[in-house]
């Protein structure tokens, strides 16, 4: 069997199709798998029907190995697998493509690819996490994937240009109630991200609209971690963000500024951190517990900018004037 290299150990099972490669079968040997953009010096273009799916059958073709320096065992199964990074060359993805990929959190992929099979994602109850690469700025690949999936999505945009913007599109639950007496069943919506995965137009994504959509979700019942986490990637990542819009969530910020500074210790964000400090006004006491927090975490860079930012606002001592 041919072996090329690679960015990860891998045995794939392909054929010709049209200009193009489809991959009918990838056997992956390791939680992180990265696709070749091409095999033979062919561009890979198409992944097939089940091609991830755990325990499916063998797909149709020739096979290759892909071998990489930190090469792992194959053993063909890929309910472990947790990270995909697609190729920018890619065109399709066939039917039911990863089902069953129960343990996949996170895919990496590229704005041209558009045509997308039925079930793609089905039974991928990990997967939370793309990062795609936009030939555009119509992201129009995202409206696919919100449709799709109803769950909460944490999305990087890195747009021609080189800018970035991180989006959360919040969970919503679609239900089918039987109403007995009226001889029918009920449809009815949970959850406040419906509009959210629905902010297109004409498959374009309109950031506008997903910011205006702010005061109606925090007017519904919603996870304050979520929307914490949607207003401070806004504010981080603000491409298109508008004046208005960023005074809202900078406000609402504020309101829970020690959930906030909670969040960055946690997750060793001092830069966040210092971001943070210098747009909001917390009093002493939020300073201080925050302060006992970031000891206890052992992050000493925190305890640092919030001992500087205590000492800035609050500073101790007398001032002493000596005479001669």
């Amino acid at each position: 069997m041919e072996t090329i290299s690679g960015q990860s150990d891998l045995l794939l099972t392909y054929h010709r199709q049209g200009e193009g490669i489809c991959i009918t079968r990838v056997e992956a040997g390791g939680p992180q798998v990265i696709v070749p953009e091409e095999i033979r010096g062919v561009p890979v273009t198409a992944i097939g029907h089940h091609a991830f799916a755990p325990g499916h059958r063998q797909g149709e073709g020739e096979q290759i190995r892909v071998a990489w320096a930190a090469s792992g065992e194959l053993t063909g199964d890929n309910a472990a697998l947790e990270s995909v990074t697609l190729p920018a060359s890619l065109r399709s993805v066939g039917d039911y493509a990863f089902y069953n990929c129960a343990a996949l959190r996170q895919v990496a992929l590229w704005g041209s690819t558009l045509d997308w099979g039925g079930s793609v994602w089905m039974n991928c109850r990990s997967l939370s996490g793309f990062r795609i690469h936009l030939p555009d700025e119509r992201a129009e690949v995202l409206s696919y994937l919100a449709d799709e999936l109803s769950r909460e999505l944490d999305v990087t945009l890195i747009y021609p240009d080189g800018g970035e913007a991180r989006l959360l599109f919040p969970e919503y639950r679609e239900d089918y109630v039987e109403n007995g007496p009226a001889h029918h069943f009920d449809y009815a919506i949970y959850g406040p991200g419906y509009p959210y995965h629905h902010c297109f137009r004409q498959r374009a994504l309109d950031l506008r609209e997903y910011d205006g959509l702010w005061p109606g979700m925090l007017a519904m019942d919603h996870d304050p971690a979520c929307a914490l986490r949607l207003a401070w990637y806004r504010l981080r990542w603000p491409r298109g963000l508008s004046a208005e819009a960023e005074q809202g969530y900078l406000t609402y910020l504020a309101r829970r500024g020690e959930d906030v500074l909670a969040w960055l210790l946690e997750r060793r964000d001092t830069r966040g951190l210092s971001w943070f400090l210098s747009r909001t006004s917390l009093d002493k006491a939020a300073l201080e517990r925050a302060c006992g927090l970031a000891r206890r975490l052992g992050c000493a860079e925190g305890v640092a900018l919030l001992l500087e930012e205590q000492h800035r606002r609050f500073p101790t001592g007398k001032d002493k004037i000596f005479d001669l």
